[in-house]
């Protein structure tokens, strides 16, 4: 499927969706609409997958190592495309990483281990993803 029909089956199946088009260009895929998995790098892949789930217009959006197989450049985009969906759309994000650096980009950051919260934070600023780097 192209990124615009990957899109498009979850919109079918929504209460309320965003317009697949609306959602990939949300994400910064507006120009990729038509291209296929093969014809997407690693972070545009990422990115369509961002844009599927957000389509449907969650008030929680869960992202599991959303940049951990990703180089830091392109890592940055996909940050920078949940930034933007929290800011546009006002959907909350929990963002599992090993990337201690993401962190500075929260509200609330949770530390775990074995199964438990080792420590918790509030960060007083929010950094924004384009200051990324590791």
């Amino acid at each position: 499927l192209t990124a615009l029909e990957n899109v498009a089956l979850v919109t079918e199946i929504a209460g309320n969706p965003m317009e697949p088009r609306d959602a990939l260009s949300l994400v910064g895929l507006g120009e990729r609409l038509n291209h296929f998995p093969a014809q997407l790098s690693g972070g545009e892949q990422q990115r369509v997958a961002i844009a599927r789930a957000i389509a449907k217009r969650p008030d929680l959006l869960l992202c599991d190592e959303p940049t951990g197989a990703l180089d830091s450049q392109t890592g940055v985009l996909v940050l920078e495309a949940i930034e933007r969906i929290h800011e546009e759309l006002g959907t909350s994000t929990v963002l599992i990483t090993h990337n201690a650096v993401i962190a500075d980009m929260a509200d609330r950051v949770l530390i775990m281990g074995d199964g438990t919260i080792h420590e918790e934070r509030r960060n007083a600023q929010r950094r924004p993803a384009r200051e990324m780097t590791w």
